[in-house]
């Protein structure tokens, strides 16, 4: 009996399977930009899956996302749980010989995906990080990592940066992380208009796919 979908938003490619990819979203939600980032990775073969933290919830201004984050940092424990169900969900409708995901994470979903490839070690691959971090004990990961920073953001400061940098490099953890000059929080996101940088969006993509099929 197939696993039931959770709560959230499926990309299939045309083939009907292929390589599965897990995308958690930023404190915004599960909002449009999300879903067109789900398509367009479909569009290049992968199976993908977004699970909706917010549960139907999204944030159009700052204060908005912040209450929403707010609360989703208030069950934690939740959240790791719903994210484990859509490693499960994902990686059976993926097909067969499908024993680990990549996950690309934004912002407050980069720190679920960080956290994700610590305490799951077995089903992660891949990770792909834009504009955030977040604590985690990499000793357990098994995959190699990518992360887009933006140069200028004052949401993710150098510090933390460079301690997820360190903390995997301790690890022996292949990593490669960008810094993106002119940039600032939320730079991938074309919703975001004060923010997004189309070239600097255009040579993460680039940077993302070719690490994702590497």
């Amino acid at each position: 009996m197939s696993m039931s979908q959770p709560q959230g938003y499926l990309a299939v490619p045309s083939a009907g399977s292929g390589a599965p990819v897990l995308v958690l979203h930023a404190w915004w939600g599960l909002n449009d930009t999300v879903r067109a980032i789900c398509d367009r990775l479909a569009g290049e073969g992968y199976v993908v899956f977004a699970p909706d933290l917010y549960h139907g919830k999204v944030a159009h201004t700052i204060p908005e996302a912040e209450t929403l984050g707010g609360e989703l940092d208030e069950r934690v424990e939740q959240a790791r749980e719903e994210i484990q169900r859509a490693v499960a969900f994902l990686t059976e409708r993926a097909g067969a010989g499908t024993d680990a995901v990549s996950v690309i994470g934004f912002s407050l979903g980069a720190f679920y995906a960080l956290d994700l490839s610590a305490r799951m070690p077995e089903a992660v691959r891949k990770v792909v990080i834009f504009y955030g971090s977040g604590p985690a004990d990499f000793a357990n990961s098994q995959a190699a990592y990518l992360g887009h920073f933006a140069a200028d953001d004052p949401y993710e400061p150098q510090s933390n940066i460079d301690w997820v940098a360190d903390e995997l490099e301790a690890a022996g953890r292949p990593f490669k992380f960008y810094s993106y000059p002119g940039t600032g929080h939320w730079f991938f996101e074309p919703d975001r208009t004060d923010a997004f940088n189309a070239e600097a969006s255009a040579l993460a993509w680039e940077r993302t796919l070719a690490f994702l099929k590497g």
